[in-house]
This record gives C-alpha cells, structure tokens and sequence, in this order.
C-alpha cells in the first residue's frame, strides 16, 4: 500500500530567530517548573495563579514573535510565488489562536 501521507512542512530559522524563539521556551520551561515547585511547597492559590498569569503572557510573546516571523518569511514568500492557499492557511491558524 502506497504512503499517502502529506508531506509536512519545514522551515529553515535563522540563527537570531532559533535562538530567541528557544529563549523564550526555555524561559517558560523555567517558569512552569517554579509554578510546580510552589505546588509541591502548597504556595498560596493567588500567588500560583499570578505566575500561571505569566506563563500565559509569556506563550502569548512567544506566538506573536513566531506569527511575526511566520508572516514575514513563510506567508509573503508563498504569496510571491502565487501560493494563494498560504492565506487561507493563516486565517485558519489565526482562529485557532483566537479561540
């Protein structure tokens, strides 16, 4: 039986752009420990979802900074080339982060 799997998509990140973006995780990574930290040491509730609040304003850089970049190089590159689907492909993914 033929593999008809589609094909996935990749892109090449330049060095500034990896580093920033593994920054950013990294620091994340970083803030979910300490909020499981506090769990484990029965921190108060509001202090826990303070940084919980961090979390989410972290990930929330995070995607505008990949967006960002996404729109910057993958989406204007394909609607260069006359890849119209790219856009309907941002949509998609802009209500997804919308959600």
């Amino acid at each position: 039986m033929a593999d008809n799997c589609c094909c996935h998509k990749t892109k090449q990140r330049t060095q500034e752009e990896y580093k920033s973006l593994v920054h950013r995780l990294n620091r994340i990574e970083g803030q979910i420990r300490g909020i499981k930290r506090m769990i484990d040491e029965d921190a108060y509730c509001t202090d826990i979802l303070v940084q919980s609040s961090a979390v989410c304003a972290a990930m929330n850089a995070f995607n505008k900074e990949l967006l960002a970049n996404h729109i910057k190089t993958c989406v204007a590159d394909d609607i260069r080339a006359g890849k119209d689907e790219t856009v309907d492909e941002l949509v998609a993914t802009l209500q997804k982060l919308m959600k």
